[in-house]
């Protein structure tokens, strides 16, 4: 009896050997991961945590000339910003992208498939390699993973055109590879979208490429106009997208930001957010509360640029400066009235002026707030941000086309610029044929052509907020605009009481002692004379910490490597000039 359970133990032993050998069905490995579509698709979603965030989005524009918030950025108070306050040197998702690039290849899939897939990885490691490029320059190229004992992970800087070679090729292949057929979620990665972001991408560099030859990069520029013209021509040949232009001209262009779904025509990769989901982000927090957020605010230097509603320049008015903000609000660009607090607009049913509790120039955004209040003191907004939409592929097209020196004919203006001036209820759309002093003054003085100078005004009004203005001052070579002051509201005197809006009941009192006796209703603002200041002293623009010294200096086109990465690697050299 005994000898018949050891028997029988044996042989159970010996039936287990395979089984004790198989590895676990809870872990992955490259010999069952990369087996079907399935598969496929699934590691692929991985990728998309590259994508920015709907918060992050909406912050993106807190470091630029054209909004002021709470404070100045340290990265243009002198000697306030080094390595030890940089950022950005993150290598994870590189790596998740390269181990993927070297095992799809084993899945028993057709070809076509395959190389979807493999796209959509070289879609991300552009974007992934395009972010390091923007903000550092030269960085390491690494297209495979590195193990511990590696001997290039700790190599130096690969050169910026060697990178972007590099990144110009994935988009290409990406563009090629990945399926054509619209996503109505607006949040998957298509063809469209490749082509899309390779415009963006390909105009970033051709225009840094032709303003800063003191970078001794290739003499290249027109490749890259030429591969971004080609790109945003793909897009719109495709007729699958077109602007939104539905329903009340008042409100076509902000709908595409406070909704809950994205708008499909025009919206071509968005932030989805969804409260059933619980995905959200906080626009309404940050934009209106005293407390969260940084309290950023258009400047009326940028909120003059805003055309009239005939098509005219606001800027050869006379007197526009001295205007009362009540009256330079009115027929104007309806974008104006889409992106900040004027005329009559409401919240919860309420009438809404600029709130100074908030705001520090008077110019408040409410282009991504929702206009209830339930979320104001929470980060529960469900309305999906846009990532990438069809406007910006027009605006590629046409800047692409200027810069290139062919100039922009009247069809090329027709298809792209006056769209965009059409929906926003201007009656005048005509390509204008001489330069607007007022822009060629603060802004872009250096600029060639009327044409290029009217495509500027048109992105910067038309991208407000979305986080492309820093960038496109880096790319432009206009580093010294973010020096700009911080200009406000036109106040008329001292101790006077201001109805914003309209609505017979005053908002706001620009005072140097608060009174013992307040009006209910008036927030009074207090002018001390060193952060607050009006600029003819007791009338004139209101002037936001004018008291704090800021300086460009043109190594800051590229930030630092941090610190701590480089004292890891001192193969990789700081940039010129950074401590």
């Amino acid at each position: 009896m005994k000898n018949s359970i050891y028997l029988l133990l044996i042989l159970a032993m010996v039936s287990c050997k395979k089984d004790l050998n198989l590895k676990p069905f809870d872990k992955l490995s490259p010999d069952n991961a990369f087996n079907t579509e399935a598969d496929l698709q699934l590691y692929a979603t991985s990728f998309y945590k590259i994508l920015p965030d709907g918060n992050s989005i909406i912050r993106g524009d807190v470091m630029s000339d054209v909004m002021a918030g709470k404070d100045v950025n340290t990265y243009i108070i002198p000697g306030a910003f080094t390595s030890t306050q940089s950022s950005g040197w993150s290598w994870g998702d590189l790596r998740n992208i390269n181990y993927f690039l070297e095992h799809y290849g084993q899945a028993k899939i057709p070809d076509e498939a395959k190389n979807h897939y493999a796209g959509l990885a070289r879609f991300f490691r552009a974007m992934f390699y395009f972010e390091k490029v923007k903000r550092f320059g030269d960085v390491p190229w690494y297209n495979k993973t590195l193990e511990i004992n590696d001997p290039e992970l700790y190599k130096g800087r690969d050169p910026r055109a060697t990178v972007m070679d590099s990144v110009l090729a994935d988009l290409d292949f990406a563009c090629a590879n990945i399926r054509a057929k619209k996503d109505i979620t607006c949040s998957q990665i298509t063809k469209w979208v490749a082509l899309a972001y390779k415009s963006r991408v390909c105009l970033f560099e051709g225009t840094f490429r032709k303003y800063h030859k003191e970078m001794g990069l290739p003499k290249d520029e027109n490749k890259w106009l030429q591969a971004s013209l080609n790109a945003a021509d793909s897009v719109i040949n495709g007729g699958q997208y077109s602007l939104n232009t539905a329903g009340d001209p008042a409100m076509n262009y902000r709908n595409l930001f406070i909704n809950e779904t994205p708008n499909v025509n025009e919206v071509i990769l968005a932030y989805v957010c969804n409260k059933s989901l619980r995905v959200f982000n906080d626009a309404n927090w940050y934009f209106t509360s005293a407390t969260y957020g940084n309290r950023i605010s258009l400047v009326k230097t940028f909120a003059d640029t805003y055309l009239n509603i005939d098509g005219s320049r606001f800027t050869d008015t006379p007197g526009f400066d001295n205007l009362p903000f009540n009256e330079e609000v009115k027929n104007r660009d309806l974008r104006l009235q889409q992106t900040i607090r004027m005329g009559s607009y409401k919240r919860d049913g309420q009438i809404a002026p600029p709130d100074f509790t908030y705001t520090y120039t008077g110019y408040q955004p409410l282009k991504f707030t929702l206009d209830s209040k339930a979320t104001d003191g929470v980060g529960e907004n469900n309305n999906s941000i846009p990532i990438i939409r069809y406007a910006e592929v027009l605006l590629n097209k046409a800047e692409a086309k200027a810069e290139l020196n062919k100039g922009l004919s009247a069809e090329d203006w027709n298809g792209t610029i006056k769209l965009l001036r059409q929906r926003a209820g201007l009656k005048n759309t005509d390509m204008p044929l001489t330069p607007d002093p007022y822009l060629a003054a603060k802004f872009y003085g250096s600029v060639e052509t009327p044409i290029l100078m009217e495509i500027r005004r048109e992105r910067a009004i038309e991208l407000i907020m979305e986080g492309f203005r820093f960038y496109d001052l880096m790319r432009w070579g206009l580093g010294p605009l973010l020096t700009s002051p911080y200009v406000g509201l036109y106040v008329p005197a001292m101790d006077v009481l201001m109805d914003l809006n309209e609505d017979g009941k005053p908002d706001v009192s620009f005072v140097k002692k608060i009174p013992a006796t307040k009006v209910p209703g008036v927030y009074y603002f207090l002018i001390d004379g060193d952060q607050t200041k009006l600029s003819g002293g007791t009338s004139g623009n209101l002037i936001w910490l004018s008291n704090i010294s800021r300086r460009w200096d043109n190594f800051k086109y590229v930030y630092p490597i941090p610190f701590n990465d480089l004292s890891l690697n001192p193969a990789l050299h700081q940039n010129p000039l950074w401590d």
